[in-house]
């Protein structure tokens, strides 16, 4: 029984041992439950905060650098206890307590007092006096900007329209390349030297894939407010709203190519109230109305002088640019950048290292051919090409090429662009309203882009000569096809260039040169538009010439002295616009009548014309537009024995004539077009002139010349007395008209029979009368709101221009749009209104042998640039009589003598 007295003692041991063991698992149990609630706690007092936080932050107030310490430390210390938690849990679905696992238990007991006391401190530190600090951006930050040259007019523009209350949204739009971003930036860092009332100006780089949210964290940013990836679009709204509403701010937003919705990403509305400004630069003027800008400031183009200024920091070397030969090279340099600071600074850079006469030849002959190649320009056209990607069809880019085929700063009539385009197949060619429309609104949306600009005239477009050179870089797929194109217009060629560079050309464009001859024949298969207009001197062009030619659509002779058609002009069965204006032709060849597909054509002012053989005309069955302004006349009538003329009647088998151009000297001519009804409601231009007998033209609607007459013209009619228009009751006298030129009608008393109404005339804009000496006045012009030039010439009964019975008050809207006014002996005129009017738009006033005037009847706002020039003799402006000195004085720095 020795054995069982020591083994007892063991067992008594042993089992004391467990038992402890087994107590201290037990409250390891207990403690890991305690552990885990002061965990929870812990997360359930950093999610308030975070709550609180957020509520906060969107007021834009700032987290504590301490309360962000400690979230940071609550996440470090939340994964460490999760893990004890974990390996807790993991032995425990061990077996037994025997198990090793039950030691496992046992060692993470001090593991966990220890994490538990960390918990328990961190929680006791989670009670803040202060979570948040107010952010306090830098009310303006410096943009890195070069000193800018030529844009203090447009800055302090800016600032008036910042200073005006009711403005909040200001656009500053024009080009690529033109300085927009520079005069943000000057502008942007003005405010930091500038006193100003704006808490905070914001800068944001938009451009043209921009991104609502990558605009919302610069404005954060800047603001300076936290901010995470992950927050969604709702919460930077709701925080970039939350902190401006309280702040007047001046956002500044570059480079917008579409309108921004600026309350998606949080901007309050600048608006009279708030006192906020919003000023953004854009390429399209679409952009400014888009974005319901209430001031637009076109950023301009650099004058002569601040573009050599420029070009010249540029180069940088004045020695070089005052050597005389040198100098040449540079002018025209300066002079094809156009203007635009981005081409000049180019320039400049690409010539600052050169220094020989021969370097300066060849970079001009580069600007002048291929000015891609000159180093930077490239780059260059590259920008401007985002303005043309982001055009709206395909039709509108390719009319805007075609603009490439004119000089540089060409002024190109609207209406002959759209008969271009027409024809060429861009447009609707049904040369109807719609096309018309079309083509105008073609140039219109070019326009907005600041693709092409107004031209000398408010009917003119003109394209500025980067913009031309870079449209000729596109048109040649960016350099890769450049005989694609072929323009030499204006160079002063006396030769065509030779026939090999015409082989591949889709497009040929000599215009405005001194050729004399087409010598020899091109072979161009390809050609689709051959250009020779205003050669002067062209005045031959060989017979098989255009044999070749069998894809030719547009073909352009005006204004040259080509006495005869080659007659291979009937291998071009693809023609569709032919113009011969104001070209010596005499005859009309047969083969014209071969162009079944001919559209358009032109023979305005062809004095010489004297035939046209039936079979010119009569094949012509798609001939739409047909013009004999101040042309052919020789209208076979009745019975004639003549089988040489052509007669109205063939005029009227053309089943798809819209627009017509005649010219009629006899009275049964003219009463053969009164009569024919189809003809007259095609007429847009007529003719009349030594018409024996016609004592009244009627031009009533009932025989149509009422809807589309744009341009009458009446000569050496002796026998006529007056217009009539006996229009219906409701019904606009002539409501297209816009010439009207009467020349030796020595028995007119009255030009209109009976008073135009006020609505009649409504599109008149110019008003010619000559040696028509039994005229009294012409009244009738102070209605006409479009009248744009007046030329009053040997009129020997002529006593005022508008009569004192016309009631015309000095605020009324008489002559609004007039510019020009020429009287030239007029011996009996003594007034050109009764009463002196404000007339705003007038440029010139020319008077010569006007004895009995003697004052002129204009007002002015003594603003000399508002001032016209007067042209006179000096004894007649000596003579005048002024209603007060001012005025005179006004008048006389714009005066010049005869």
């Amino acid at each position: 029984m020795d054995f069982i007295t020591p083994l007892i003692s063991i067992v008594e041991r042993l089992c004391t041992a467990t038992a402890s063991r087994a107590s201290r698992v037990i409250n390891l149990d207990r403690g890991i439950q305690s552990f885990a609630t002061e965990l929870i706690e812990l997360k359930d007092k950093r999610d308030d905060l975070r709550t609180l936080l957020e509520r906060a932050e969107l007021d834009g107030s700032r987290r504590t650098n301490e309360v962000q310490r400690w979230l940071a430390r609550v996440e470090v210390i939340e994964t460490e206890a999760t893990s004890i938690i974990e390996n807790f849990g993991q032995s425990r679905r061990r077996s037994g307590c025997l198990n090793p696992s039950c030691y496992s238990k046992y060692n993470l007991s001090k593991e966990m007092i220890e994490k538990l006391k960390e918990l328990s401190e961190l929680k006791g530190k989670g009670n803040f006096e202060r979570l948040v600090t107010e952010p306090h951006p830098a009310p303006v930050e410096e943009k890195p900007c070069r000193p800018a040259i030529g844009i203090s007019v447009m800055v302090h523009k800016v600032w008036e329209f910042l200073e005006e209350s009711k403005v909040g949204i200001i656009a500053l739009y024009g080009m690529g390349g033109v300085g927009k971003t520079t005069l943000l930036k000057t502008i942007n860092n003005a405010f930091l030297t500038r006193d100003h009332s704006y808490d905070v100006v914001i800068w944001v780089l938009v451009s043209k894939e921009f991104v609502v949210s990558k605009i919302q964290q610069s404005i954060v940013a800047r603001l300076g407010l936290p901010w995470e990836e992950s927050e969604t679009h709702e919460h930077l709204t709701s925080k970039i709203y939350n902190v401006l509403k309280k702040k007047r701010f001046l956002l500044l937003l570059d480079d917008v190519w579409e309108r921004i919705d600026l309350g998606d990403i949080g901007i309050p509305l600048p608006d009279e109230e708030n006192k906020c400004k919003l000023i953004f630069t854009t390429r399209s003027m679409d952009v400014c109305s888009d974005m319901d800008a209430h001031r637009k400031l076109k950023v301009e183009l650099l004058t002569d002088d601040k573009s050599w200024q420029l070009f010249c920091d540029k180069v940088g070397r004045m020695e070089i640019l005052e050597s005389p030969a040198i100098r040449t090279y540079a002018e025209r340099m300066v002079q094809k950048c156009g203007g635009l600071p981005l081409a000049l600074i180019t320039v400049g850079r690409a010539m600052a290292n050169k220094e020989t006469e021969e370097e300066w030849k060849y970079a001009i002959e580069l600007l002048n051919k291929s000015p891609s190649e000159l180093r930077g320009m490239e780059d260059v056209f590259t920008l401007l090409k985002f303005s043309y990607d982001n055009l709206e069809n395909e039709a509108t880019k390719m009319c805007f090429l075609y603009c490439s085929l004119f000089p540089h700063s060409y002024s190109i009539e609207k209406e002959q662009l759209v008969e271009y385009w027409i024809a060429e197949g861009f447009l609707d060619s049904s040369y109807d309203s719609h096309a018309y429309n079309k083509g105008y609104a073609a140039i219109g949306s070019l326009k907005v882009a600041c693709l092409l600009e107004t031209g000398e005239e408010e009917t003119q477009v003109k394209m500025n000569d980067v913009i031309r050179s870079f449209a000729l870089w596109i048109a040649s797929g960016c350099g890769v096809n450049k005989g694609k194109f072929l323009v030499e217009a204006c160079l002063g060629l006396t030769e065509a260039p030779g026939v090999r560079t015409w082989e591949g050309a889709q497009r040929v464009s000599l215009l405005d040169n001194g050729i004399t001859g087409l010598k020899e024949v091109p072979m161009c298969p390809n050609l689709l538009t051959l250009l020779l207009q205003w050669n002067n001197g062209l005045n031959r062009i060989p017979d098989d010439f255009f044999q070749s030619m069998t894809a030719l659509r547009l073909l352009d002779l005006s204004f040259t002295s080509i006495r005869k058609i080659p007659v291979s002009i009937g291998e071009l069965l693809e023609l569709r616009y032919l113009n011969l204006t104001a070209t010596k032709i005499t005859t009309l060849p047969k083969e014209l009548g071969s162009l079944a597909k001919l559209n358009h054509l032109n023979l305005l002012r062809t004095y010489s014309l004297r035939t046209i053989p039936p079979e010119a005309i009569a094949g012509l069955s798609e001939l739409v537009v047909l013009n004999l302004y101040y042309s052919y006349e020789c209208w076979k009538v009745q019975n004639s024995e003549s089988e040489d003329d052509v007669g109205l009647d063939v005029l009227e088998t053309l089943a798809h004539l819209r627009i017509l151009g005649l010219t009629i000297s006899t009275i049964t001519s003219l009463r053969k077009l009164s009569g024919t009804r189809s003809l007259v409601r095609c007429i847009q231009y007529l003719f009349i002139k030594e018409c024996e007998g016609l004592h009244q033209l009627e031009l009533s609607s009932t025989f149509g010349y009422g809807k589309l007459l744009k341009r009458l013209s009446i000569k050496d009619c002796n026998d006529l007395t007056c217009l009539v228009v006996d229009a219906d009751d409701g019904e606009n006298w002539l409501p297209n008209l816009e010439v009207l030129a009467l020349h030796g009608l020595p028995n007119v008393t009255s030009v209109w029979k009976s008073s135009p109404r006020e609505t009649s005339l409504q599109n008149l804009r110019l008003l010619n009368i000559w040696y028509c000496h039994r005229l009294k006045n012409v009244s009738w012009i102070s209605s006409l709101p479009k009248l744009e030039a007046i030329y009053l010439f040997y009129c020997k009964a002529l006593e005022e221009v508008v009569s004192e019975e016309e009631k015309v008050e000095p605020d009324s809207k008489a002559f609004a749009r007039l510019k020009t006014i020429s009287i030239r002996d007029l011996p009996e005129l003594r007034s050109i209104t009764p009463l002196a009017l404000t007339v705003p738009c007038l440029k010139n006033i020319a008077v010569i042998d006007c004895p009995k005037l003697k004052k002129l009847s204009i007002r002015t706002t003594h603003d000399s640039s508002t001032v016209p020039t007067v042209y006179c003799s000096k004894d007649w402006w000596e003579g005048l009589e002024w209603d007060d000195l001012s005025t005179k004085n006004s008048f006389l720095t714009n005066f010049t003598s005869n």
